[in-house]
């Protein structure tokens, strides 16, 4: 009896773990790369890469900016609160965990690109 006591409470441990992974936080929009497409030149957003600087030198989309996400905490000033945040990395992963954290930080208009650059194409 305890052992299941103990395996469902594993279980439910995995299970919220996994979601707050792949669930996106309350108030992030997601957005596809086709949708991206259309937007792209639309004035009054901020579009941010947070891959690494090597990776957005090596390709990056025209208009989007990077902050790499290990500096998106200390640098998010550079970013306006009130406007909407456009975020996209390679996968779509570390767009997702930037996303969250500009939530978390105030920021009112958050979209993820879902699949990010490998969905671009």
């Amino acid at each position: 009896m305890s052992q299941t006591i103990i395996n469902i409470i594993l279980f439910l441990l995995l299970a919220s773990f996994l979601a707050s992974r792949f669930i996106p936080s309350r108030g992030v929009r997601m957005m596809t790369a086709a949708e991206l497409k259309r937007r792209l030149k639309q004035p009054g957003v901020q579009y941010i890469d947070v891959r690494t600087s090597m990776e957005f030198r090596s390709f990056h989309l025209p208009g989007f900016r990077n902050i790499p996400l290990h500096e998106l905490a200390a640098r998010a000033r550079e970013l306006s609160k009130e406007k909407e945040v456009v975020v996209i990395c390679q996968s779509g992963m570390r767009s997702q965990k930037a996303s969250k954290l500009l939530k978390k930080m105030g920021f009112r208009y958050v979209t993820n690109v879902k699949g990010g650059l490998n969905a671009w194409q």
